[in-house]
């Protein structure tokens, strides 16, 4: 169990640097979360050649496997619109509302008690989003749309939560990356139409963060957060990754001078993520 908290840590500092690439990379967010998927589904691919894992499933399961990749995929655009519309400390502070969505849906999806714990805790998110949103209205399409991110993103998690039981986490990870690298790419004409760029091919620098983006922000990311699945609770994973945007903030502050860009609402807003996130972890230690 203490590996797993460790394991699941390790992967939330890594999910950090997500913000700052996205902030690096000029593509806009669909091309961006494209090409990530597309990067993250060719290094699976040959790692699970390579490490020879049993790909003999039937159709139906890869399908219904890939689907759930698709989840994902759209948060991670919403997130990555999120950020160039606002800045990185509010895309991922807005990402904390993971754990409300996953306290809702989850008793839903499973036929499940809902749990008294969990929907308290999910309040002190929703006071820091609050006090967040009111802080500068030039931000306020970023976070809606920073809001509307983690919907899907606890979708993911909660459906794959069953997955993780039955197959290697990283043929898991390889159809869900595929499935979102096809679907996202279906639908990324009309995008382009709506929202159309000069140039679709990334450069070398962006080629680059591509890489480092998909190879230790999602592959190392995703299948170590479908390992923790067989141990931790999707509500505690979830509620973890509120850690995050603690994570990202240094980054952003440090990188991209972004503490001049927030004010006091800010700040007391992200306190109440941070309390929600310890008092979670007080709670999960004592069930334990």
């Amino acid at each position: 169990m203490k590996k797993s908290y460790v394991l699941l840590h390790v992967a939330v500092i890594l999910l950090g640097f997500s913000g700052v690439f996205g902030k690096l990379i000029s593509l806009n967010e669909g091309l961006l979360t494209w090409y990530r998927v597309l990067f993250s589904a060719i290094i699976l691919f040959f790692s699970v050649k390579l490490l020879k894992i049993n790909t003999r499933i039937s159709i139906k399961e890869k399908v219904d496997i890939a689907k759930i990749g698709m989840f994902i995929t759209l948060s991670w655009v919403l997130f990555y619109a999120s950020i160039k519309y606002s800045n990185i400390s509010i895309g991922v502070v807005c990402y904390c509302m993971a754990s409300f969505f996953t306290a809702v849906l989850e008793p839903i999806i499973n036929k499940k008690k809902f749990k008294l714990s969990e929907l308290l805790l999910s309040v002190f998110t929703l006071l820091g989003i609050s006090l967040i949103f009111s802080f500068d209205a030039s931000y306020r399409l970023g976070i809606i749309l920073g809001i509307i991110s983690p919907l899907f993103a606890s979708l993911y998690t909660i459906y794959n939560e069953k997955l993780a039981v039955r197959y290697d986490s990283k043929l898991i990870n390889y159809y869900q990356m595929l499935g979102g690298t096809i679907g996202l790419g279906a639908i990324m004409p009309v995008y382009l139409y709506f929202f159309p760029v000069e140039n679709i091919i990334p450069d070398t620098k962006d080629t680059f963060y591509l890489l480092v983006l998909a190879l230790f922000c999602t592959v190392g990311v995703y299948v170590a957060f479908t390992e923790i699945l067989k141990k931790l609770s999707p509500f505690t994973i979830n509620l973890s990754l509120n850690l995050e945007p603690i994570y990202a903030i240094i980054m952003a502050f440090w990188f991209f001078d972004e503490g001049k860009q927030v004010n006091l609402s800010f700040y007391v807003g992200l306190s109440f993520v941070i309390l929600s996130v310890v008092l979670q972890t007080f709670i999960s230690l004592r069930n334990k």
